[in-house]
């Protein structure tokens, strides 16, 4: 249950980090949705792992909200074209 929850909280959160994040990217939901994600489980169970937080506290939210911020910025990053 817990996954799902963090599931639930990654979609939220690629919402924001989107909102959040300058630029424009152009991802569209699905991959800004995939991203936040990705980004919230990472953080979740890396904030965990280190002993940060602990599950159902507050600060895995804004952890997974900046999990999700680095990840797109690092795929906007990838995704950027050189300019010649």
């Amino acid at each position: 249950m817990e996954i799902l929850w963090t599931i639930l909280i990654g979609f939220v959160v690629g919402l924001v980090a989107r909102a959040l994040k300058p630029g424009d990217d152009k991802l569209g939901f699905i991959l800004t949705t995939v991203l936040g994600i990705a980004g919230a489980l990472l953080a979740t169970y890396a904030g965990q792992a280190l002993g940060w937080y602990q599950a159902g506290q507050k600060a895995g939210f804004l952890g997974a909200l900046v999990g999700a911020i680095v990840l797109l910025a690092i795929f906007a990053a990838v995704k950027a074209k050189p300019k010649a």
